[in-house]
């Protein structure tokens, strides 16, 4: 036990035996403090007078002191404690105003101000009742795949990958994904120097911009974004330069992503000198755009111009549907040595748990995402990284046949995103088709809600999902959580639907969109 003078009270070491309930009572300040009066007699070699005072005067705090050659200078300096703190310091009253003092003294530091507030955190939350139907936050519960489960009970009976390993990515792994990308990149990537596996693509996006970004930089990023964006900025000293994607149309029926799209001269106009990169999300989440190799070369040429890098986040990678295809920025002419591509295991293969990602890129910018790794996280889990690699080079080889889990799972959640916008419509809502991803947007204007009387200072979008979780227990995400402050105005009509679902799960919410308007 330590009392607030940080000296250890071992009353067992001394053979002394106070019921700590008892110490704290004020009746026993004036026995502790004669206790302590007597030691130091004892102290000063009165030792036998001591005994006998002890005996007679405080049997009920003492119950043995034998030993002559104890060291009573500990024994003295633990009962001063003991009367300091009794004397000055009442129990409950000492440690609350201890905690006060720490609250007062020990604030947040700069780089997290304001940060505190997070989407996940308070909509679980809201979801939390397992009575409520629940498309808000975006994991999977579809099963991932066979061969990646057995994968990883087969790593964990191996006892050396039950242990540390490499930091920047257990061998196995990195060289199945230059493998991989290698492929998809049409390059050779070197899996020692040019990929660095981290806790999952959050991992990649941090190490990426505590590693590259400067205090005092500007990073742009596109509206709406994936939450985790603006405070990894901010926390890096860096400003958030924002560009919302624009509808082309007025048009309420039948949008697609692809109806969303970048102002070319809006975009030109957020480069200058202070540009340090710019953060793009193909397939987006939230809106599910998938960028077109001509949209990505316009956002190429202004990096080139300006000598700007680009984190490319495409963690949905393998994830597009029907006439619409995935490119990667970084197969650009002239943007490999300025692009740090992230990828996902979890988004891959339906293991979002796992938390494992990766990040692509030339040596010379991989390296400093390698030094932010080596002295925070230092490394993931080697059974599950030995597991992923399995997976990985088993689809590799099925690249291109309808086995391929990189190819069948979109085409499996095909059906759901056309069921879930069915299903939206049926509400009377206008849901927003993805390209790519497994989440979608709808606009609940039509619906007129009213929801004037919650006085929360809210958007929208969060006030709506809140009734709605109450009222008609169904979860969502609002999607002003992925904007800046500018475009709230822009996007609060809007909310987000997660449909990476079991079909038992799209039913429960389909039989909540039909009875809409009965309640």
């Amino acid at each position: 036990m330590y009392l607030g003078s940080g000296v250890p009270f071992c009353l067992e070491q001394t053979e002394f035996r106070i019921n700590q309930q008892q110490l704290l009572q004020p009746t026993l300040l004036k026995p502790a403090r004669q206790t302590a009066q007597l030691l130091e007699k004892s102290q000063r070699g009165h030792l036998s007078e001591a005994r006998s005072d002890r005996r007679q005067k405080f049997p009920h705090l003492i119950h043995s002191y034998s030993h002559a050659d104890m060291n009573i200078a500990h024994i003295l300096r633990s009962y001063r404690s003991v009367c300091c703190f009794l004397e000055t310091n009442p129990a409950r009253k000492f440690f609350s105003t201890q905690i006060s003092m720490a609250s007062a003294t020990h604030k947040n530091a700069k780089r997290i101000e304001g940060l505190d507030k997070n989407v996940w955190v308070t909509f679980t939350s809201v979801a939390a009742d397992p009575t409520i139907v629940n498309l808000g936050q975006g994991y999977p519960d579809i099963p991932p795949p066979s061969y990646v489960k057995e994968g990883l009970t087969q790593a964990v009976m191996v006892d050396r990958l039950n242990q540390y390993t490499r930091g920047f990515g257990h061998p196995t792994l990195v060289k199945a994904l230059s493998q991989v990308y290698g492929k998809v990149c049409g390059r050779q990537i070197d899996p020692f120097k040019e990929i660095l596996v981290t806790v999952g693509g959050y991992g990649s996006l941090f190490c990426s911009i505590q590693g590259l970004v400067e205090e005092g930089d500007e990073v742009i990023i596109i509206e709406p974004f994936f939450d985790c964006y603006v405070p990894m900025v901010k926390m890096a000293g860096a400003k958030p330069v924002f560009i919302p994607l624009r509808l082309k149309s007025n048009r309420k029926t039948d949008i697609s992503s692809a109806d969303w799209f970048l102002d070319q001269d809006e975009l030109a106009s957020k480069f200058n000198s202070k540009t340090k990169a710019i953060i793009i999300n193909t397939p987006n989440n939230p809106i599910g755009k998938v960028f077109t190799r001509n949209e990505l070369q316009a956002i190429a040429d202004l990096c080139i111009k300006h000598d700007t890098l680009c984190f490319s986040d495409e963690v949905y990678e393998w994830l597009t549907y029907k006439g619409h295809d995935h490119v990667k920025i970084a197969t650009l002419p002239g943007m490999w040595d300025r692009t740090i591509t992230v990828g996902s295991a979890g988004k891959t293969f339906s293991v979002t748990g796992w938390k494992l990602g990766w990040s692509i890129g030339p040596e010379h910018l991989v390296k400093h995402l390698q030094t932010v790794m080596q002295n925070t996280l230092y490394t993931c889990p080697t059974p599950l990284q030995e597991a992923i690699a399995r997976g990985l080079l088993r689809d590799y080889e099925l690249m291109g046949q309808p086995d391929c889990y990189f190819s069948s799972l979109a085409e499996e959640l095909q059906g759901k995103r056309d069921r879930i916008a069915t299903i939206l419509k049926q509400a009377g809502m206008n849901p927003v088709i993805p390209e790519g991803g497994y989440f979608m947007i709808a606009d609940v204007t039509a619906l007129n809600q009213d929801l004037s009387h919650v006085e929360d200072d809210e958007p929208y979008d969060y006030k709506f999902i809140k009734w709605m979780t109450k009222e008609k227990k169904l979860a969502a995400i609002p999607v002003t959580a992925f904007c800046g402050e500018e475009s709230i105005k822009h996007f609060e009509k809007y909310i987000r639907f997660c449909f990476i679902k079991q079909d038992s799960t799209l039913d429960a919410a389909e039989a909540i969109m039909k009875n809409w308007n009965k309640a």
